[in-house]
């Protein structure tokens, strides 16, 4: 019997990386030049490393199928990522709302997607995200759900989450202790 490993899965706009806002609404860098890490991310990831957690990212990027960007660049983004922090799972969804694809967070096909790969047990597993298409998905699944609130103008998730401000935040309480010890909202 193959024993399941436990993940922590990382959105990656907002969360890793940082955003431009627009009317109150993050949008993701458009090429690697523009690509800086949100503040305390990398050592926060180089600390996850020394966990029995996989370290996965599972991102949407509808500006794919609206021509807003390729697949190529957003690949050279996650290359740019893997470099400096040795991530080197990424699950992306390049399809828009109106696709209806099933990988497309709030649904939570990519996170499924990663658990049957690479044996990840879901509900052993958390999620880190700053929109509630990522709390939702992970909800979904039953995975332990950490919300980071940019107070973005757009619907909060709906509880049960962990708030933070930040991924540091995040991995600061992963590390202190077990699943029990969050404070859920």
């Amino acid at each position: 019997m193959v024993k399941l490993k436990k993940a922590i899965f990382l959105d990656r706009d907002g969360v890793i990386i940082k955003v431009s806002i627009e009317n109150g609404i993050p949008h993701p860098p458009e090429s690697i030049h523009e690509v800086e890490f949100c503040e305390g991310a990398i050592s926060a990831l180089q600390e996850l490393k020394n966990t029995d957690f996989e370290i996965i990212v599972v991102t949407n990027q509808p500006d794919v199928a609206r021509g807003k960007t390729s697949l190529k660049k957003v690949l050279e983004i996650h290359n740019f990522i893997e470099e400096a922090t040795t991530i080197s799972k990424f699950y992306i969804c390049p399809h828009d709302d109106s696709d209806g694809c099933m990988c497309r967070k709030p649904l939570p096909g990519l996170l499924r997607s990663a658990a049957d790969e690479l044996n990840i047990n879901l509900k052993q597993s958390i999620i880190i995200g700053d929109r509630w298409k990522d709390i939702t998905a992970g909800q979904a699944v039953g995975c332990t759900c950490f919300f980071i609130n940019a107070n973005y103008s757009e619907k909060k998730p709906i509880p049960p989450f962990v708030e933070v401000k930040s991924l540091r935040d995040a991995v600061n309480l992963i590390l202190e202790g077990g699943r029990d010890q969050y404070h859920t909202k």
